[in-house]
């Protein structure tokens, strides 16, 4: 009994003494799970920190821990609970990777644009019509000078253009204005869309000073053949320079080269709205077919062209502001051109030309000048048939800009020309003899709007061998022009 009484005694006093312990163990228990609770809502303070950085445009500032919780009343004594954990600072949040740049689609490369020219030209004095194998007045430039005169399109163009890479630039130019003859009879058909411009520019280097140009482009002779029609301030191109190169275009390959300082002079000018030549370099050579613009070719040789033009400030010698430039042009070829007897000559005529160009920017004043010397095919009256011959000529023009009038810019013009030589684009290259002044006015009320004035006074015979003489005259024309 006495052992049995002992028993339970000491059973009982381990019971008392068990208690405190198990409490406390109990106690330190719920302290671990109140602070694992805290870690848990830190860390998801912590993703929705990292989330509100992730969707900000800036990188994220860095977010407090959230405060721990309060301990409950049956917990230990500070010194007898676990250290309290660290507050949590979330580091800058790294900013998001910028999504790779979307590859453009062909129609975002492209641009569309182009020009219309409405014109009327009126004989106000002269030999409208004249009988059999006398000169009427016309001129090779527009075929709207006859006896009817009116309206006509003169240019109806549309430009596709664009850089297919950052090395290759493709352009490609139609005239909707074009003509056909022999539809039935001589009667023409006019309107069509033919084709000017197909090429495209291989730049050779990363600035772009140096492009190799593939195509059917404009033939680099004679700066006012390069200057585009619908940015040329005069209605037509003159007789001499033209004659080389009628149409301006032909097809084969050439390189132009533009020194940066050059570019820029030339950016220059363009920004503040001069009338320049386009984007042709500096220096350019190249081989083309030589039988001329949408021509099939005949001669089986190529025809060689070199160019070169440099623009100068002339701050240097007192003309503060002024530019000038100067250049030369040069082209060797043989060529047959069509005869009356139909298809082309069995011959190839050399055709052979050099030009040289100066000129002062209107700034406000400014003077042009080309003159071209050279032999080309010609009929010869004498024995009625085609030779090459000696063909000379060229033109001054003075011009006055005034580009901030309350009606728009004013540019008036006066200009002279004479030209003694073949035009191989007619039939049978007939002999032209040209001497014309001119005076006008081009008005810019807005950059979409040109219109242009003139008043010529001409001396010059037909373009048909068999007409002869020289028919006297004066015309009034006039131009608008609408951009798009």
């Amino acid at each position: 009994m006495a052992g049995n009484r002992a028993f339970r005694a000491a059973l009982v006093a381990s019971v008392f003494v068990s208690v405190p312990q198990i409490a406390a163990a109990a106690e330190d228990q719920d302290a671990k799970i109140a602070d694992l609770q805290r870690q848990v809502d830190e860390l998801k303070a912590i993703v929705k920190a990292m989330q509100a950085a992730q969707a900000a445009p800036q990188m994220a500032t860095a977010a407090p821990a959230a405060a721990p919780a309060p301990a409950p009343a049956s917990a230990t004594p500070a010194s007898s609970a676990p250290a309290a954990a660290k507050p949590v600072v979330l580091a800058a949040a790294t900013p998001e990777a910028k999504p790779a740049e979307k590859k453009k689609a062909w129609y975002e490369k492209l641009q569309i644009r182009g020009y219309t020219q409405l014109r009327v030209n009126e004989i106000v004095s002269g030999p409208k019509t004249a009988p059999a194998g006398v000169s009427r007045l016309r001129s090779v430039q527009d075929s709207g000078i006859n006896e009817n005169g009116n309206f006509s399109i003169r240019r109806a163009r549309l430009v596709v253009q664009g850089d297919i890479s950052n090395r290759v630039s493709l352009y490609m130019q139609g005239d909707l204005s074009a003509a056909v003859n022999n539809q039935s009879g001589t009667e023409p058909r006019q309107n069509f869309f033919q084709m000017r411009d197909a090429y495209a520019d291989v730049f050779l280097d990363k600035k772009k000073t140096l492009k190799l140009r593939l195509g059917q482009s404009k033939v680099p002779f004679g700066w006012e053949n390069l200057q585009s029609s619908g940015n040329r301030i005069p209605l037509d191109r003159t007789d001499a320079i033209n004659a080389p190169v009628p149409g301006e275009r032909d097809i084969g390959a050439v390189l132009y080269y533009t020194p940066p300082k050059v570019q820029k002079i030339w950016d220059e000018l363009n920004h503040e709205g001069q009338k320049l030549f386009g984007n042709y370099g500096a220096f350019a050579v190249g081989v083309y077919n030589g039988q001329g613009t949408n021509r099939i070719e005949r001669s089986g040789g190529l025809m060689t062209v070199a160019m070169g033009t440099m623009p100068f400030r002339l701050d240097g010698i007192g003309l503060d502001g002024q530019v000038a430039e100067f250049g030369f042009t040069a082209m060797r070829n043989q060529v047959r051109p069509e005869v009356r007897s139909g298809g082309v000559s069995t011959l190839a005529y050399d055709d052979n030309h050099v030009s040289v160009h100066g000129m002062i920017y209107p700034r406000p004043f400014g003077i042009q000048s080309e003159w071209t010397f050279g032999t080309g095919p010609q009929w010869d009256a004498a024995t009625s048939s085609i030779k090459s011959k000696r063909a000379t000529g060229g033109y001054v023009m003075a011009m006055y800009r005034m580009p901030e009038t309350p009606v728009g810019q004013i540019i008036p013009f006066a200009r002279w020309q004479k030209y003694r030589g073949g035009w191989k684009g007619a039939t049978n290259a007939p002999r032209l003899e040209t001497d014309e002044y001119e005076v006008g006015v081009e008005w810019l009320p807005m950059k979409e709007l040109e219109v242009t004035l003139n008043y010529a006074n001409v001396t010059r015979n037909e373009a048909d061998e068999r007409r002869t003489g020289r028919a006297k005259g004066d015309l009034i024309r006039a131009q608008v022009q609408w951009n798009y």
